[in-house]
């Protein structure tokens, strides 16, 4: 992240404050302005567009320019707990997330408003959707209105910058007293670069926001205890909850005055509702954000044609600036209101239902609205679309009447002969089942016999997925799940985590997967599965299957990686303990490569990550990495075991084995090391040789636990094959940096844990009660 650029040429707004410009996108100055207010704490997870302000932050911790404790959340649901927690603490709190994430952390939001503990969230606008969808609209914005958290609005980076400043004043100021969320475009302002100014010394924003308050009740001042949460009810909590509606009403006056104080700071200015060419206006747009800036370039050209136009951008949408919005339209005939988001079956998106309840409120029956749902998932708006927009204005005056209130505005209405076509025919069950492969139960002693033949003789079986998957150059998935796949006889249904393999392979219309596959969100999916599992089940007993003619034979598998298994831990142990009959497979890329490399608990400690990073003050992960395998084995499911392509019989068998277990007993749970090339900063080349080093320096042993029951099934230290661990970190770029004489210390703790995770595998490998 650059921190200045020398443009003398450039006049910078006067202000009492020295500033400075700086070339940056709106997630850099969300970070921007974090560290410059200096937070105790962040609690955070990778979701895109919102990723990089948490590896902004981190960068910058790495060369020590903030004092902010960053802490990489389990999920959104976890890093709201976080943040929850932390501003109980009295101290000052921040986080940035976006869309189903947004979503998930959801809950916990109206308790901190609810009680009234500061903070502030940068929500980085992403569609909320399924199918899934990654790109910039409204939707999870809207879903912010009813929390109780008072929003402000960006449309630019320079704004981002400034209202995360502003922000944490208003969260704090003792009229208002709530956490406060700053929105803003994701992949739009978020990564758009800008020429921004900003106050040159961290100390005149410090002056600024001022001390975080000392009079709010907080859990760290023992001479004042207090409950925080507690069980409320009727007449007191209708009285809470009427405090707080209080207080998000003070928010708009509060904002105004604090606005004030920053233009005489920075010589910039922010009223409640930013209202361009409405002076005379007789026609107007009203839009949130990115898009109201290109509505002011076509209203300059309306005027030049002499048309009276005018553009609305509310700076604060809650609360609601409905006085002002309400005055900007008195002498308007008709307004077009852009939602980028719907409210499905209300007759009208958030923003034009809540305009024209103010305009009735108001007595306003003459000026007309028409409203328009647009730029879903990313779609662009242009200036072309932003004239429409004006037309529908124009029309509705030109006609004395607005012939559709409501309507979305840049979809095709979808016709049957457009349908997808299949191109692939499902594969041939013959083909599926090879026979070469035969699993069978020692009734005596109960131990399963595998035979599987070489894998020469299994080349024949179709693939899963079917080539022309966008996977990165060297990417260990693929290779990795269908060497697995191989063991697996006859018919299969797939459901995909979020993540590398899910992303690359399903792009609609096409879909890299020829049996069939199912998505879900990050944390759900091993739920999801064992509900498709049970009804499979019970039809399966009603006999339904037979009447329809239908296969009844099925292998369930869900495949997660990415992170996954943070995420999604929770719902993973529920369905192990409920011990549903499926398969989950978690490929292990040591990190969140779907959103750019960011630490996941698997990530090793001491690798590098976009949110682990190396510099003078931080030397990669400061912690151990998860053991899922042992985690899962410890619910006391029938089937537990690790694998990589590297060890191509070892996995062979072990697929056999899962697939029995999953078909007879109950839950398997298998881990395959995979390598990530772009993200390690490894050769593509070197995939193999890679996870076989890991596998010989023993930080990846191969084993399996059956019933309890652990047995090594590739020991390097019995075959004289234990390698350095610095013989598998020198591979990795991301790991180069432990091998560095400064840096003993921290590859000597690594050892001993690797060590000490081994010997501990051992003794269960040599104790059945272990």
């Amino acid at each position: 992240m650059s921190i200045e650029i020398n443009k003398e040429a450039i006049e910078i707004p006067k202000g009492t404050a020295e500033q400075s410009i700086v070339f940056e996108s709106g997630n850099e100055m969300a970070a921007y302005a974090a560290h410059q207010i200096n937070y105790h704490v962040m609690g955070y997870y990778p979701i895109s567009p919102s990723t990089e302000v948490a590896q902004f932050l981190d960068g910058m911790k790495a060369k020590g320019k903030h004092d902010i404790v960053l802490i990489p959340a389990d999920g959104e649901h976890g890093s709201a707990g976080i943040c929850y927690g932390a501003s109980t603490g009295g101290g000052r709190v921040f986080n940035a997330t976006s869309a189903n994430g947004f979503l998930y952390m959801l809950e916990q939001l109206p308790v901190q408003s609810g009680t009234r503990f500061p903070m502030v969230l940068n929500l980085v606008n992403r569609s909320v959707s399924g199918p899934l969808n990654i790109h910039g609209d409204h939707s999870d914005l809207y879903f912010a209105l009813n929390t109780g958290w008072p929003i402000l609005m960006a449309r630019d980076p320079q704004m981002v910058y400034d209202m995360n400043i502003i922000a944490i004043k208003l969260a704090e100021d003792p009229d208002v007293r709530l956490p406060v969320i700053v929105s803003f475009d994701g992949y739009f302002t978020s990564h758009q670069k800008r020429r921004v100014q900003v106050i040159k010394n961290n100390q005149d924003v410090q002056d600024y926001i001022g001390k975080p308050p000392t009079h709010f009740p907080h859990a760290l001042d023992r001479e004042n205890p207090v409950t925080i949460g507690p069980y409320m009810n009727e007449p007191d909590y209708i009285n809470n909850c009427y405090q707080q509606s209080e207080a998000m009403y003070n928010a708009e006056t509060v904002f105004e005055r604090l606005s004030a104080e920053y233009t005489a700071l920075t010589g910039r200015e922010y009223p409640v509702v930013d209202l361009y060419r409405m002076e005379d206006a007789e026609i107007c747009v009203f839009m949130l954000n990115s898009a109201a800036e290109v509505c002011k370039d076509v209203a300059d050209k309306l005027r030049q044609k002499g048309i009276k136009a005018g553009v609305i951008s509310p700076n604060m949408i809650r609360p609601f600036p409905q006085k002002q919005i309400v005055k900007a339209l008195e002498n308007v005939k008709a307004i077009t209101v852009g939602d980028r988001g719907d409210s499905y079956g209300a007759h009208g998106g958030n923003m034009a239902l809540e305009i024209r309840a103010a305009l009735q409120t108001a007595g306003n029956s003459t000026t007309k609205v028409i409203n328009r749902i647009y730029g879903l998932g990313g779609k662009d708006f242009f200036a072309d679309d932003a004239e429409h927009f004006f037309q529908l204005a124009l029309d509705a005056v030109k006609q004395d009447q607005v012939d559709k209130p409501f309507d979305y505005f840049g979809h095709s209405p979808g016709k049957p002969e457009h349908a997808p076509q299949r191109v692939l025919q499902p594969m041939k069950k013959e083909d599926l089942k090879s026979g070469l492969i035969n699993v069978t139960k020692d009734e005596a002693t109960g131990e399963l016999k595998v035979k599987i033949p070489p894998l020469r003789n299994l080349t024949k079986k179709p693939k899963r997925i079917a080539s022309g998957h966008g996977a990165c150059p060297g990417c260990g998935i693929f290779s990795g799940l269908e060497l697995f796949f191989k063991g697996i006889e006859g018919d299969i249904v797939a459901l995909f985590h979020t993540g590398c393999a899910m992303v690359v392979t399903t792009g609609y219309p096409y879909s890299a997967h020829k049996a069939t596959y199912i998505h879900n969100l990050f944390q759900n999916g091993s739920a999801t599965l064992s509900g498709l599992v049970e009804m499979f089940h019970e039809r399966k007993r009603r006999g339904e299957f037979v009447e329809l003619g239908l296969s009844d034979d099925f292998t369930f598998v869900m495949v997660t990686g990415d992170g996954g298994m943070d995420i999604g831990m929770g719902p993973a142990i529920g369905t192990a303990l409920r011990n549903h009959k499926m398969i989950i497979l978690e490929y292990d890329n040591e990190g969140y490569m779907n959103t750019g490399s960011q630490l996941s608990y698997s990530t090793p400690m001491g690798h590098m990550t976009s949110t682990s990073s190396v510099g003078n003050f931080q030397q990669g992960k400061p912690f151990h990495h998860k053991d899922t395998a042992q985690i899962m084995a410890a619910t006391h499911i029938p089937y537990v075991f690790t694998g990589t392509e590297a060890f191509d019989r070892d996995l062979l068998k072990k697929a056999a084995k899962a697939q029995w277990y999953a078909q007879n007993e109950g839950l398997v749970y298998g881990k395959i090391l995979i390598t990530c090339p772009l993200n390690w900063k490894s050769k593509d080349e070197l995939g193999q040789t890679i996870v076989e080093a890991a596998v010989n320096t023993c930080f990846f042993p191969l084993y399996e636990v059956e019933h309890g029951i652990t047995t090594i099934t590739y020991d390097p230290e019995a075959k004289k094959k234990r390698v350095d661990m610095k013989e598998w970190l020198r591979l990795m770029g991301k790991t180069k940096h432990m091998l560095t004489e400064e840096n003993e210390e921290l590859l000597e703790v690594f050892n001993k844990e690797v060590d000490r995770r081994w010997n501990m595998l051992k003794a269960k490998h040599e104790s059945p009660y272990l």
